[in-house]
């Protein structure tokens, strides 16, 4: 089996060769940390936790880098809008990420570098390509002359005398083209400042991106990422400047992830319609919300709503409940005596986990995959099914193995089988463990009407209960409310 790579920079899939057998290094760009990230942000990080989980599992050394811009416009404007330094801004924000990324369940980065713990380094790239004459200084400002550099426009395909004054290009009668961008601001009053050759300033944003990805994964990594919306002008200034610099190819895979749209329009800070993390998962938990996303591939339009996340809910409720169901099995039944282990079962584990490779493999198709997942879901309930009206037949081996290799799929996909819902604090969660206790004395002694009462009133809360052979386990149910 190849993994298959859609490459923005040739606009096709390609087999993916690493730069050093075995390993893989990726740089996806990571948030700014002016505010709560939002669900447009959730999605691009998710899609790239995907990417490193799977490269991973294939075996890949992965060196999986992602940076946090902690010096930049946003940040700098509420910070005057809050009274408070810029650091403090971007460390509170900082913060929040963490906490956020952590609520998906996505994978924090082996390194995460900060903008402003790499001035010297930005100001070290920004004198060579002053010194091959690829960038001039007016003003204390320095800019990269995209005229300089020949290839400037093969990632988004925009060419110099086709782009539009005022559209994606900061405009400025100083500069030499208005395609030019910034590499050095000099300093406002009130902003943070570092010294310069240039005299005091910071620098530029797309400048950052650069420096950070070459110092930790050097010329030519593998894969860059980062959403859709950041191929130009981010990506194809980063190009420009890093080529420009070394004279060698930056990067060989470009990837990125498409934009998400609320009703009929794409999210957008600016039309007020984004959604926070934060309160997203105020609601849902995090296999609801992976679920969700991972059901439309990575590159095409994901249509948010609450209809599609409570479909996500249900749907990961029957994975759960197979697993729920096998782990009774397995400890129910443990050490029957059995036929020997040579099976359907063996055979089905296997198709399954080639099948989902082969998923994976192309362009990390994550629809397939999942389509793999709940086809097994529901090979494996037929089988314990039948295994039902026979005797002599191993269940618990079978559950166990059953069990095994949905967890192993889903954990490439970041999801967790087996976790019963999200109750909140942990008070809630000790609550529910006494109503529990209560209900398992009233049937012990026969109080079958506070026994049945207790379910209920469970019932209409979302959280169902379930006597087997082990006891009494609740399972948050998919509720308009819970």
């Amino acid at each position: 089996m190849t993994l298959k790579i859609y490459n923005t920079l040739t606009k096709q899939k390609e087999e993916f060769r690493e730069r050093e057998q075995g390993k893989a290094y990726v740089y996806v760009c990571g948030p700014t940390v002016h505010d709560f990230i939002h669900i447009g942000n959730a999605r691009t990080f998710v899609t790239f936790d995907i990417v490193n989980r799977y490269l991973r599992y294939r075996g890949y050394d992965v060196t999986f880098v992602q940076n946090i811009t902690d010096i930049e416009d946003k940040i700098i404007k509420k910070s005057n809008e809050y009274g408070v330094p810029a650091s403090e801004v971007a460390k509170r924000f900082e913060r929040e990420y963490y906490r956020d990324i952590e609520s998906l369940n996505i994978m924090k980065a082996d390194i995460q570098p900060k903008a402003t713990e790499h001035i010297p380094e930005m100001i070290k790239h920004i004198r060579g390509l002053m010194k091959k004459g690829m960038a001039y200084c007016i003003n204390g400002d320095v800019y990269f002359e995209v005229s300089r550099f020949s290839d400037y426009g093969k990632l988004s395909g925009m060419k110099l005398e086709e782009l539009e004054l005022g559209s994606r290009v900061e405009v400025n009668d100083l500069k030499r083209n208005p395609a030019d961008f910034v590499l050095w601001k000099s300093s406002k009053s009130g902003e943070p400042k570092w010294d310069s050759p240039w005299g005091q300033g910071r620098p530029g944003w797309h400048i950052e991106c650069s420096v950070m990805s070459l110092k930790y994964l050097k010329n030519g990594f593998d894969i860059h990422g980062g959403a859709v919306d950041l191929i130009f002008p981010h990506h194809e200034n980063e190009i420009a400047q890093s080529e420009g610099l070394t004279g060698e190819p930056f990067v060989r895979y470009w990837m990125h992830g498409g934009m998400l749209k609320i009703g009929e329009q794409e999210m957008h800070k600016s039309l007020g319609n984004f959604v926070t993390v934060r309160d997203l998962m105020s609601q849902y938990d995090f296999n609801t919300v992976r679920l969700s996303m991972l059901q439309t591939h990575y590159r095409s339009m994901l249509v948010f709503s609450e209809e599609n996340l409570v479909a996500a809910r249900s749907a990961f409720d029957r994975i759960n409940e197979l697993y729920l169901r096998l782990e009774d099995v397995s400890s129910a039944k443990k050490g029957t005596t059995s036929r020997p282990d040579s099976c359907e079962d063996v055979k089905m584990f296997h198709k399954a986990k080639k099948d989902f490779m082969e998923a994976m493999d192309d362009d990390f198709n994550t629809p397939g995959a999942i389509a793999i997942i709940f086809n097994l879901v529901k090979e494996v309930n037929r089988v314990l099914d039948d295994m039902s009206l026979k005797s002599g037949v191993d269940e618990a081996t079978f559950a166990l193995k059953a069990q095994m290799a949905i967890e192993e799929l889903c954990s490439v996909l970041g999801l967790a089988p087996g976790s019963r819902g999200e109750l909140g604090s942990e008070l809630t969660k000790s609550l529910l463990e006494l109503l529990i206790s209560l209900r398992e004395d009233a049937r012990k002694r026969k109080d079958w009407q506070l026994s049945d009462r207790i379910r209920s009133e469970l019932e209409k809360m979302g959280i169902t209960l379930e006597d087997t052979a082990t006891g009494t386990r609740w399972l948050l149910k998919n509720t308009e409310t819970s």
